[in-house]
């Protein structure tokens, strides 16, 4: 059989006494509550947790206490030990020096009454110090000056520390070695040669021999004291420029014409008719400026073709400066040291250059940098007059037929006579 279940009837009683034991309860848990708020280690760990506002550093010359100051001056000693040990001194001086300014800021006593008038303070000053004033303000003029001394000590050593501190250090750069040359029998020019001007230039120094300058090349090239106007040969040399793509081209950018006696009767820039590309300044030695307010072209033809006229003309490879000028000359009165047979034999070669025939003939160095017009012409030229006869006896025999007869063949002619 099921058990039946038995409800318990609630009454108002029982509800009463439920909420009684709520109520208490209550009460032991608010109870708790105060107790711990007001234990001593919470209270404690509150305060800690609760922020304190930092306390700020003084500001006013009043808020600095001694203890401050003598903390800032060790401090100070630390950070600067070269500086001298006078952190005590400089105390003293400060609370002097605060001394006399509240002895200043302080106002005046009130004089004494005597006999019902008021004695001056000036008198009364003068009465009590009179005797011990001078000796006083001596001293103390002393002590002012040897604490002004010692100021300014302290501030040299440390303006000179901050100095120091501030200037960058700059690394010393270690000298580049100097090339040794240890061929001493070797020709500075065939070093300078082989190695570059600067190798040649220290072997010089090395061997105590003395470059050669222009104006050993201009005894050479030009006579002195000679004829400066035009003469029946002539010597011509033009320099050129690069236009077009990549400068391929060649338009006129200077011409220069010397006598017979090396002097230069002719010399003037061209201004380009096409936009240069290249300058060729390594070679030519033209730059823009040179050629930006030059003459005209046709100025320039003119003024040549007329120096040329019934003239005997000389030059190295003649035919390129007659070519850019869009000149033409007689073959017969054309004198090119690029062709002459005796030059080629004497210089091993079959197209000289006219700075291997200066060197070979006339032991003189031309074109060692940028060329000059007016130089090559004088080369050309004095090439020219070392050769004169001979060159104008062969061109002679060889357009009249004449054969010139040397002295052996004079001798036999005689004999058969």
């Amino acid at each position: 059989m099921a058990k039946a279940k038995v409800t318990k009837d609630q009454s108002p009683a029982s509800g009463c006494s439920v909420k009684n034991a709520n109520t208490q309860k209550q009460t032991k848990k608010q109870k708790k509550k105060k107790f711990w708020q007001n234990h001593p280690k919470i209270t404690a760990k509150t305060n800690e947790d609760v922020k304190v506002s930092p306390l700020l550093p003084p500001k006013k010359p009043q808020e600095f206490s001694s203890n401050w100051k003598a903390l800032q001056e060790l401090l100070k000693q630390k950070a600067k030990p070269a500086v001298p040990a006078l952190s005590t001194e400089l105390l003293k001086k400060d609370q002097k020096v605060s001394e006399k300014k509240n002895e200043e800021s302080t106002p005046p006593k009130s004089a004494p009454k005597i006999n019902g008038g008021i004695k001056s303070v000036s008198a009364t000053a003068k009465e009590t110090k009179a005797p011990s004033q001078a000796p006083s303000t001596k001293a103390r003029e002393k002590t002012e000056e040897v604490k002004k001394g010692k100021k300014r000590k302290i501030k040299a050593e440390g303006t000179a520390e901050e100095h120091q501190a501030k200037k960058p250090q700059v690394e010393t750069q270690p000298e580049p070695p100097k090339v040794d040359i240890w061929f001493d029998d070797v020709d500075p020019d065939d070093i300078e040669a082989a190695l570059g001007p600067e190798a040649g230039r220290i072997a010089r120094e090395m061997q105590g021999v003395t470059e050669t300058k222009s104006a050993t090349v201009d005894k050479v090239l030009v006579k002195e004291k000679a004829f400066e106007g035009l003469t029946r040969a002539v010597a011509m040399d033009c320099e050129m420029v690069g236009v077009g793509m990549d400068g391929e081209e060649s338009i006129l950018a200077r011409v220069s014409i010397v006598n017979l006696f090396g002097k230069c009767v002719y010399d003037k820039f061209v201004k380009p008719t096409e936009q240069v590309t290249d300058y060729r300044t390594a070679v030519s030695g033209i730059r823009p400026k040179d050629i930006k307010n030059g003459e005209s072209f046709k100025v320039v033809q003119k003024e040549v073709s007329e120096i040329l006229r019934g003239r005997t003309l000389v030059g190295h490879a003649i035919h390129n400066d007659l070519k850019i000028l869009f000149l033409d000359h007689p073959k017969k009165a054309i004198r090119d040291t690029q062709k002459y047979k005796p030059f080629k034999q004497k210089v091993k070669n079959g197209r000289p250059s006219l700075k291997l025939l200066c060197e070979k003939i006339l032991n003189v160095k031309v074109q060692t940098g940028e060329h000059c017009s007016v130089q090559d012409a004088q080369a050309a030229m004095r090439l020219y007059t070392m050769e004169k006869k001979c060159w104008e006896a062969a061109i002679k025999a060889k357009y009249t037929g004449f054969k010139p007869v040397g002295r052996k063949e004079k001798g036999s002619q005689k004999q058969k006579t």
